[in-house]
């Protein structure tokens, strides 16, 4: 049968088996009326009064917005922020929009301008937050974790801060959204690498859809350092694979923040009978897709499904190439392989920024083989990255069944990371 993945800006077409397992998130629509629906959410908020009542005239605000690796639709959702905002008499000269990098790299100006329509760059104060800038970071002590607590400045010495993003399914996170507008997004490099630290990353339940209530110590510990800056209004929403608005949730961190992860859990996080020999993937198109760093997502999805032993397949555009900014690449170039990448990154005093990420890649070589398809990157780069190139899907999926037998299992993920598997008893050890 023909299957079409989500993979750059028009998605990649190829054949499978008929009888591979093909899942997708659950069937959710676009809202009707998206702007109708943000201003009634800030109108009508869960757990918090009005937004009209939580700022007021002569205050200095800052709002902290997704960067361009996350396919938060700024261009449509902040609009409608600024214009109730403006409407409350708040002046627009006292509105600063928060670019949330975390560590990741600055966006460029035409960047900017596509992300948060020229209109808002010409009219607002535009600033992009730097994880390793020690002047504009304010440090208010440690969590009950002993990790430093380090802030952007700007946003901390705001008279009312507002959290905004997208929620879906995080690989170590628990879910996207919420305090993670803060935590990694406008701390410092320090906080961000020990929250997100060897200890922290293996732990069981630091994994997809698990927050505090589960003992997810990474999510634990983002909403103890959010709520340490006292954010004054919560704006997230959903998407779905049209990057079309599902839902608003707006109002108080907590309570907007549950109300808007239980809402993605339903669709999300969907059930499959079995571990699969063979799981095709993606990392849910661009700009999701747009390198290799980010594709860990996909690989982690898809290791819910796949068999000790087997084989993911994943399709990822990459136009970002590995990238080259960051310690990603640089730290996979540092072991022969990923048992040796492990010993490294969890050796006594090691620390290096995208340890992380290159740690959960190599806990999932760890049980099965990756191989990357990708049209930008060459085979070089993606052995440098010690994964396996693809070059042909369909002809990879040939020889799979010759090592496998045609009997083998076969689990297709086309929307990427937006699906996350439930396999019986939990996902493979």
């Amino acid at each position: 049968m023909r299957v079409h993945l989500a993979y750059g800006d028009n998605g990649l077409d190829l054949e499978v088996p008929a009888t591979a397992h093909v899942i997708t998130p659950g069937p959710v629509p676009g809202l009707p009326n998206e702007q109708a629906a943000v201003l009634s959410a800030l109108r009508d908020p869960i757990g918090s009064p009005p937004l009209r009542k939580m700022v007021r005239a002569g205050q200095r605000l800052v709002i902290v917005h997704s960067d361009i690796t996350r396919p938060m639709p700024n261009d449509r959702v902040l609009p409608v922020l600024l214009a109730e905002l403006e409407d409350t008499g708040i002046d627009h000269s006292n509105i600063t929009l928060l670019n949330a990098l975390g560590t990741h790299r600055r966006q460029t100006a035409g960047e900017l301008a596509t992300m948060l329509g020229p209109e808002i760059v010409r009219r607002y104060r535009c600033l992009q937050h730097d994880a390793w800038d020690d002047a504009n970071l304010v440090s208010l002590g440690e969590t009950r974790f002993g990790h430093p607590v380090r802030i952007n400045r700007t946003y901390l010495e705001a008279d009312a801060k507002i959290l905004t993003g997208f929620i879906e399914p995080h690989f170590f996170a628990g879910f996207s959204g919420g305090p993670k507008g803060v935590l990694p997004s406008i701390t410092g490099a320090d906080s961000v690498l020990s929250n997100h630290g060897a200890k922290m990353i293996r732990h069981p339940r630091a994994t997809w859809g698990a927050t505090g209530e589960q003992g997810n110590p990474i999510w634990q510990e983002m909403m103890e350092m959010a709520l340490i800056t006292s954010p004054t209004f919560l704006l997230n929403v959903t998407l779905n694979r049209d990057r079309e608005i599902t839902g608003v949730f707006a109002g108080d961190l907590r309570r907007a923040h549950r109300a808007g992860r239980e809402f993605c859990r339903e669709s999300a996080m969907v059930s499959v009978p079995q571990l699969y020999d063979i799981v095709i993937t993606s990392n849910s198109g661009y700009p999701l897709d747009q390198n290799l760093y980010q594709t860990v997502k996909g690989m982690s999805a898809a290791a819910r499904a796949v068999r000790p032993g087997g084989t993911i397949i994943l399709a990822a555009e990459c136009r970002d190439g590995l990238p080259d900014h960051g310690e990603y690449a640089n730290l996979l170039r540092r072991a022969a392989n990923p048992t040796d990448l492990l010993a490294l990154i969890e050796s006594s005093g090691f620390s290096c920024h995208d340890q992380w990420q290159v740690q959960i890649q190599a806990m999932i070589q760890m049980r099965a083989d990756v191989r990357i398809y990708s049209d930008r990157l060459t085979d070089a780069q993606i052995r440098d990255a010690q994964l396996i190139p693809c070059p042909d899907i369909e002809v990879c999926i040939s020889e799979l069944l010759e090592k496998y037998g045609p009997a083998a299992s076969i689990c297709v993920m086309p929307e990427g990371p937006q699906t996350v598997p439930e396999p019986p008893g939990g996902p493979a050890a």
